[in-house]
């Protein structure tokens, strides 16, 4: 019994996504579809982000991020001003809810191979959750965040000789 007070204290103390989101700033980093990634890239710079939300009219459409144009453009020889943001951008990102714990939009990361999630309320797009943003509640709440017992598993798990 003493367990599951235990594990119910530790759910009601983890952090979730409508936490995370609560907590960001609302930066102006919307962007079209049909802008030129050179523009886009200048959006990027001058809001010191590294993506950028694809958005036509109040509708998701994508994210822009600096591993697209590292990707996508520089590797493949395309040009900056000829190009739109929507031949480029990333559509197929992993979804979370406002109830999302850390602990699961991290694993879910790992597990996508992502740096971003996208946070949804029912059908409404509700924001982009980083790995930055997770970093940030593991860094201030390590405590709640994860089981210590997870954590450990975790580091004593033997990569295989495997490069992160």
């Amino acid at each position: 019994m003493l367990e599951i007070i235990a594990i119910l204290a530790k759910i009601k103390s983890m952090r979730s996504v409508k936490d995370i989101l609560e907590t960001k700033t609302k930066p102006f980093n919307h962007i079209n579809p049909s802008t030129f990634v050179i523009d886009a890239l200048n959006l990027l710079n001058s809001v010191n982000l590294s993506y950028l939300v694809v958005m036509d009219n109040d509708e998701y459409k994508g994210i822009f991020s600096e591993r697209d144009y590292t990707r996508k453009i520089i590797l493949k020889g395309k040009a900056s001003n000829t190009t739109r943001v929507h031949e480029v951008m990333t559509t197929d990102l992993p979804i979370v809810t406002l109830t999302d714990s850390v602990e699961y939009c991290m694993n879910l990361m790992n597990a996508h191979k992502t740096r971003y999630l996208l946070a949804y309320d029912d059908m409404s797009f509700k924001g982009v959750i980083t790995i930055h943003d997770l970093l940030r509640q593991v860094i201030a709440n390590k405590h709640e965040v994860f089981d210590d017992n997870l954590a450990g598993k975790l580091l004593d798990e033997d990569e295989g000789g495997r490069i992160y």
